[in-house]
């Protein structure tokens, strides 16, 4: 990404509403469908600024790798786990570690080889391990908060489900999220193409509208796995190898 997307990502993380609401519906998605023994091993493959080792550090022992040397520094100054240099595909890390939870949550839309990635990382699974899996959905809401990001694509639900088994892994569960808010980021989009300026949708808003739109956001988690919505920012799975 560049600099300054990664040095905005670093200043919000803590406290603006996306992230935090979206920790919400992981940590909701970890405990109802990733069975972690007492002593779990977890990876997080591309942990950016380290905003969510907090969280994984939580089920058990944690590892995170990252490309990026700038993000790297930002992520090792939390000393909550070792952060390592790697990519995907090919330089995971960690020795042959095999891990009882894998998350990779926005980053496969920042690699060309997102077959070859899922593979890898799918290799690298425990006995009964999952990779928990979050990337930006509808590609048809390309904008330039994508191309500030560096993002390659945004995908389909069908679209993702592809790349998943063209790498040889299961599904368990998988689906849409932040889809209350999907109307308003559409409408939001189409005005600001429309006035040929596009708005970076994660510019802090006021603390009013910060923890309402958390609110909104974070509880889908009381949603998901009981209602299937038919659109979302974002795409989640849950894969097993």
């Amino acid at each position: 990404m560049d600099r300054s997307a990664y040095a905005s990502m670093s200043a919000q993380e803590q406290d603006h509403w996306w992230f935090v609401a979206r920790r919400t519906i992981i940590d909701s998605l970890v405990r109802a469908h990733v069975p972690l023994p007492s002593k779990a091993r977890i990876l997080e493959a591309g942990c950016g600024t380290g905003g969510n080792l907090s969280l994984l550090a939580q089920y058990g022992a944690l590892d995170a790798m990252e490309y990026d040397a700038d993000a790297r520094g930002h992520a090792s100054a939390r000393a909550l786990c070792r952060v390592e240099a790697g990519a995907l595909p090919d330089a995971i890390g960690f020795g042959d570690a095999r891990y009882d939870l894998i998350a990779l949550l926005d980053v496969l839309e920042h690699i060309d080889a997102d077959t070859a990635s899922l593979k890898a990382l799918g290799a690298r699974l425990a006995p009964n391990g999952r990779l928990l899996l979050t990337v930006p959905a509808a590609p048809w809401l390309w904008s330039d908060h994508d191309e500030l990001h560096h993002h390659k694509r945004r995908y389909t639900h069908a679209g993702l489900l592809d790349v998943i088994r063209a790498a040889g892994l299961k599904v368990g569960v998988s689906g849409y999220f932040n889809s209350l808010l999907f109307p308003l980021a559409v409408a939001q989009r189409m005005a600001h193409q429309l006035l040929g300026r596009d708005a970076p949708l994660d510019a802090r808003p006021s603390p009013l509208v910060n923890a309402a739109l958390q609110r909104v956001f974070a509880a889908e988690r009381h949603l998901l796995g009981r209602v299937s919505f038919p659109i979302g920012l974002s795409l989640y799975a849950i894969l097993s190898a």
